[in-house]
C-alpha cells in the first residue's frame, strides 16, 4: 500500500519581524512628535525657506534608498562629528546599531508623516483657530482641541503609512545597519538572506506576512478615510 509523506512545515525565526515592529514603532512615535510642528509650520508659513524645506522633506520619495543609506553610513560613522560624539557618550557606534537604524528611518519615512499632515492643516486653515482664540484659548489649546481633531483622518493615514513604510525598509537599513541578528536584522533583510541561501520556504513565509500586512494597512487607511472625513474651516 502506497504511503503519502507530508513534509513538516517549519516556522522561520520571527525575531526579525519583532525587531521591525520595534523599529517602526519608535520611528513612528518620533516622527509624530517631530512631524506635527514641521507640518504645521509648512502649512502656514510664508517664508522663502518653505519650498527648499519641502523639497528636502520629500527627497526620500525620489532618491534611491541606497543613496540615502550611503550618506547616513558616512554621516553616522565613528569618523564623523556626530558618530565620534556618540561613541564618547555611549561607548557604542551609531552605524550597525539599532539607534542608527532609528535615525536613518526617521529621515527615510519623514514624507509619509509630514505630507498628509501638511495637506490636512492647509485645508483646515486658520479660521477655526482664530475662532478658538476669541474664546481665549491658547495657541496650543486651540491646536489640541480644534485643529488636531479636525485632522484626525490625516493623522491616522500618516501614522499607519509611516509604520508600514518603515516595516518594509531594505536599502537604508542594509547600508546603515547591516545584518546583525537581534540588533539590525529586520524582516526585509531576513528575506534577502533566505533568498541568497536558497531557503525559499522561509522566504515565502516572511514575504507572505509582509504582503498580508501591507494589504491590511491599505485596507485600514481606505476604511479610515471613509469613517473619519476631514473637516475643513
Amino acid at each position: 500500500m502506497a504511503t503519502i509523506s507530508i513534509e513538516t512545515i517549519t516556522v522561520p525565526d520571527l525575531s526579525p519581524l519583532w525587531l521591525s515592529i520595534q523599529l517602526a514603532t519608535v520611528t513612528t512615535i518620533a516622527l509624530l512628535l517631530l512631524g506635527t510642528p514641521l507640518s504645521w509650520w509648512l502649512a502656514h508659513t510664508r517664508s522663502r525657506l518653505k519650498a527648499p524645506i519641502e523639497a528636502i522633506t520629500a527627497l526620500p520619495l525620489v532618491l534611491p534608498p541606497t543613496v540615502i543609506g550611503f550618506y547616513f553610513l558616512v554621516f553616522l560613522s565613528p569618523q564623523s562629528l556626530l558618530g565620534s560624539a556618540w561613541i564618547s557618550i555611549t561607548g557604542e557606534t551609531l552605524t550597525f546599531s539599532f539607534t542608527g537604524l532609528v535615525v536613518a528611518s526617521i529621515v527615510y519615512s519623514m514624507p509619509f508623516m509630514v505630507q498628509p499632515l501638511q495637506s490636512a492643516f492647509e485645508l483646515i486653515g486658520r479660521a477655526p483657530l482664530e475662532a478658538a482664540a476669541t474664546l481665549r484659548a491658547s495657541p496650543f489649546d486651540a491646536f489640541r482641541s480644534v485643529a488636531a481633531p479636525m485632522a484626525l483622518r490625516a493623522y491616522i493615514s500618516a501614522i499607519v503609512l509611516t509604520f508600514a513604510h518603515t516595516i518594509g525598509e531594505f536599502g537604508v537599513v542594509l547600508m546603515v545597519g547591516g545584518n546583525i541578528p537581534g540588533s539590525t536584522k529586520v524582516i526585509s533583510i531576513a528575506i534577502y538572506e533566505h533568498v541568497e541561501t536558497i531557503n525559499y520556504a522561509d522566504a515565502h513565509v516572511l514575504s507572505a506576512i509582509l504582503i498580508a500586512f501591507s494589504f491590511l494597512v491599505l485596507l485600514f487607511v481606505y476604511a479610515a478615510n471613509k469613517r473619519f472625513p476631514l473637516s475643513v474651516g
